[in-house]
């Protein structure tokens, strides 16, 4: 099995997801799109079909930035090409945006910045099944969970998709695109490490703002925080792993 991971810049890395790709058997290859490393290109070995899973990494540029990192357009058909291929993909942060933005959905400033810890919130979803697919149940988030934000931009829902989450700061945390596609806002994947490494590189974005932390609160956590978020991504993996069988 083979996981590909799209990486934008180096302080935005996989994170804890890597290792459990490794942990479950995946082959990782993690392509540097900021190093020139080029988009898998169709017909060639980074084909969907040898792809078993794709992570799209966050990221300050922003989608609509083509002109400037003319990968993204790769990048997109390239996302696109997976999903409706059936393969597991997971967008986090702009990674979400990517998926939204590849899949029709506009991609536009939010009200407000969110860079910090706050509470995402669950959306009700139906218990019947996902729309057109009538053997799948979407993925629940808990009621309610702190998360790490560092972001911007937000997007709106690409057509047929569920969202799964939701906060004050900004209304589409997370959705599900068909069986096996999810896009977060949100980072489940950071390590105090990483959070250290955003902090330095990005300080110039920590404005004041209802939804802003500065990065001594942002480095200042109760014990247990990063436990219960890295289980919520461990049930997404496993969720998504799953999803073609």
């Amino acid at each position: 099995m083979r996981a590909r991971i799209l990486q934008h810049v180096p302080f935005e890395g996989p994170g804890r997801i890597e290792p459990w790709f490794r942990h479950a058997g995946y082959e990782v290859d993690i392509i540097h799109l900021y190093d020139d490393d080029p988009v898998p290109a169709e017909g060639a070995a980074g084909d969907p079909l040898e792809t078993d899973f794709l992570v799209v990494m966050g990221g300050p540029m922003s989608v609509n930035d083509e002109d400037v990192y003319p990968w993204l357009r790769d990048e997109k058909a390239f996302i696109r090409r997976c999903i409706e291929a059936g393969r597991p993909v997971l967008g986090v942060c702009l990674g979400a945006q990517l998926i939204a933005s590849a899949m029709g959905a506009r991609v536009y400033p939010n009200e407000h910045r969110e860079i910090g810890w706050f509470p995402v919130q669950a959306v009700p979803v139906p218990d019947d099944r996902l729309p057109g697919d009538l053997g799948r149940i979407p993925f629940r988030f808990p009621p309610a969970i702190e998360v790490f934000h560092w972001h911007g931009d937000t997007f709106e829902l690409p057509a047929g998709s569920v969202l799964l989450a939701e906060s004050p700061g900004c209304r589409n945390q997370a959705f599900q695109l068909g069986r096996s596609a999810v896009g977060l806002q949100f980072h489940l994947e950071m390590a105090p490490e990483g959070v250290d490494a955003i902090t330095k590189h990005c300080a110039d974005e920590i404005s004041p703002g209802p939804w802003v932390q500065t990065a001594e609160e942002m480095r200042s956590l109760p014990p247990g925080r990063y436990e219960r978020v890295d289980a919520v991504l461990d049930q997404l993996l496993s969720y998504l792993v799953n999803a073609c069988d």
